[in-house]
C-alpha cells in the first residue's frame, strides 16, 4: 500500500487490501470474484483479509506441489498400538484419541458405510493411512479429508443404496436422467430382455407417460446378497398414482441385479424387476 492510503482508518485500510490482493489473484490465478448478496451481511474487511492471504498462500504452494507421508506429517507418532493388541473395551477412546491426534495436524478421516467397525476404521489409520501420501501445505485453514470407503469400498451398502435410488428413479414421475450404473445393452426390465440402455429408459418414461402423477417411496430395509459375483438387491416399494384423476396405489417387490465391470472397475445394474408394473 502507498501513501495515498494515510488518511484512511484501519477498516477502509484493509478494505483497500482486499481490493488490491483481489486485483492480484484475478490475472494471476484466474480467481473470479462475485458481487456481494445484498440479503446476507457484507463480509468484515479483516475476515476477507484473512481468507484472501489463506488463498494466495494456497494458490503459491500449488505451483510447486511437495508431498509427505501421513506418518511423517503427524511427527511420526510411537504411542498407538496395533488393533490387534487393543481389547474391545478399549477400542472406542483409542480411536478417539487417534482421531484427536489427526485432527491436530488438519486431517480428517471419515466414512460413509454404517457396516465399517470402529476397530477397522482404527486399523485402516495406523497400518494403511500412515504411509499415505497428502499434499504437503502449510495453510492454516486447510484441512485434508480422507474417506474410508475410497480405499476399500462398501459394495453391500454402495449397492444398496444405488439400487433403491434406481427404483425410486423409475417410480416416480421425472424422468429418469441417470444410466452411469446400467450395462449399456443385453439390460432386463421384468420380461423384456434384451434391451439397450436408451430402449429401458423409452421403457420406463412409457409406464411414468400412463399416470398423472407418481409419487414413490422404497424401504430402507434391503437385502443383498451376492452369489457367484453377482449382488441382488431387494426390497418392497409402494406408488400413490393418479390417472383420470382416480387415485391408484402400486405396490409390491422388487429387485435389482448388478455384476463386476473389470474395465471400469465398478459395479453395473443388468437387471431390474418390479412387481405389479406393466412397462
Amino acid at each position: 500500500m502507498n501513501n495515498e492510503n494515510l488518511h484512511l482508518n484501519e477498516e477502509q485500510k484493509l478494505q483497500a487490501e482486499n481490493d488490491f490482493l483481489k486485483m492480484k489473484l484475478m490475472p494471476e490465478h484466474e480467481a473470479k470474484f462475485s458481487s456481494p448478496d445484498p440479503d446476507l451481511p457484507p463480509l468484515m474487511p479483516a475476515v476477507e483479509n484473512e481468507f484472501l492471504h489463506y488463498i494466495i498462500a494456497f494458490e503459491e504452494q500449488a505451483k510447486h506441489p511437495k508431498y509427505i507421508r501421513i506418518f511423517d506429517r503427524i511427527e511420526r507418532p510411537a504411542h498407538f498400538k496395533p488393533a490387534t493388541e487393543i481389547p474391545d473395551a478399549e477400542i472406542e477412546a483409542e480411536w478417539e484419541m487417534l482421531q484427536d491426534h489427526l485432527h491436530k495436524y488438519q486431517i480428517t478421516l471419515d466414512v460413509c458405510s454404517p457396516n465399517i467397525p470402529v476397530r477397522e476404521l482404527y486399523r485402516f489409520t495406523v497400518e494403511e493411512l500412515f504411509e499415505h501420501e497428502m499434499d504437503d501445505m502449510d495453510v492454516p485453514v486447510m484441512t485434508t479429508g480422507f474417506i474410508y470407503d475410497e480405499f476399500h469400498p462398501d459394495p453391500v451398502y454402495d449397492n444398496s443404496r444405488t439400487a433403491r435410488d434406481c427404483i425410486r428413479q423409475m417410480l416416480i414421475q421425472e424422468p429418469l436422467e441417470w444410466a452411469h450404473d446400467f450395462r449399456k445393452e443385453k439390460l432386463r426390465l421384468n420380461n423384456h430382455f434384451p434391451l439397450t440402455i436408451e430402449a429401458f429408459k423409452t421403457k420406463t418414461l412409457s409406464f411414468k407417460n400412463s399416470y398423472d402423477t407418481l409419487d414413490a417411496a422404497t424401504d430402507e430395509e434391503t437385502a443383498c446378497d451376492i452369489n457367484e459375483g453377482i449382488y441382488v438387491v431387494t426390497g418392497t416399494y409402494t406408488v400413490n398414482a393418479t390417472s383420470d384423476h382416480q387415485p391408484i396405489i402400486l405396490k409390491g417387490n422388487w429387485s435389482v441385479k448388478f455384476e463386476w465391470d473389470e474395465e471400469r472397475g465398478y459395479w453395473n445394474i443388468y437387471e431390474v424387476q418390479i412387481e405389479g408394473i406393466d412397462f
